[in-house]
């Protein structure tokens, strides 16, 4: 169920804070990517990793490299790479990437959505509802200001595998904040991939999306700061499945 989060920037691991990447500073004592991944996996047991490339995402070119190493070293990685059409794709896919993030806040529209889920398949398609305070991150060619009208929108398309993720509570302590939101999901589509993910704090928060049915939980302060303990993450930290329907 756990996905720790690595917040790339310039190769290293930052620590996110409200989605204001300018103040984002690497991690100490170690900001080591390779590092930081095999203490997760040794402390917790956990090799699936959630990587946000926020240099990519800002639109420099993915930090391929470094995606192969930790593929090389063992890792599943879910990627964040600031997709905002469907060739950016093919350089993660040929990478080894286990599934690709289409994130709300670059995609170009439903179009593009579209055209990814045809080409690379909603198995391996991760749609990420990219929120700031509630809000949705998105362009107009949306047509929609509202969260839920989106992901109805997404899974039209075909989506299998939805990520609910609000930006302004990373790193800073407040909860999730999106449970209403993945409440609704669940009950809407009761068969889809839902994760979330954005300002656990502990324990209660893993069990609280549980109770609502969320798969899949993003983490990286609690586990960084050791607000999560070994305990924690072996009664709710079972590995995702490589795509939604895999055994």
């Amino acid at each position: 169920m756990i996905l720790p989060v690595l917040d790339l920037m310039a190769g290293r691991v930052v620590r996110g804070i409200a989605g204001r990447r300018h103040e984002y500073r690497p991690l100490a004592p170690t900001s080591d990517p390779l590092t930081i991944a095999e203490s997760f996996r040794e402390r917790f047991g956990l090799s699936a990793l959630y990587l946000a490339d926020l240099d990519a995402i800002a639109g420099q070119a993915p930090s391929l490299v470094l995606f192969e190493t930790l593929i090389q070293a063992g890792f599943a990685l879910w990627v964040d790479a600031g997709l905002a059409k469907t060739p950016d794709a093919a350089p993660l896919v040929r990478a080894g990437v286990t599934r690709i993030i289409a994130g709300l806040e670059t995609l170009q529209g439903p179009s593009a959505l579209e055209e990814l889920v045809r080409t690379w398949s909603a198995a391996r398609i991760v749609f990420s509802v990219d929120l700031k305070l509630g809000a949705p991150l998105a362009s107009s060619l949306w047509n929609d200001r509202d969260a839920l009208a989106i992901a109805e929108r997404a899974v039209s398309i075909g989506v299998m595998s939805l990520l609910l993720l609000d930006l302004a509570r990373v790193g800073v302590g407040t909860g999730i904040g999106t449970e209403d939101l993945c409440c609704q999901c669940r009950r809407r589509w009761p068969t889809i991939e839902l994760t979330a993910g954005g300002g656990v704090r502990g324990a209660e928060d893993l069990r609280r999306l549980a109770d609502l049915g969320v798969d899949h939980v993003l983490v990286a302060s609690a586990l960084h700061d050791g607000r999560l303990s070994r305990d924690d993450v072996f009664t709710y930290g079972r590995q995702p499945r490589v795509a939604p329907g895999t055994p």
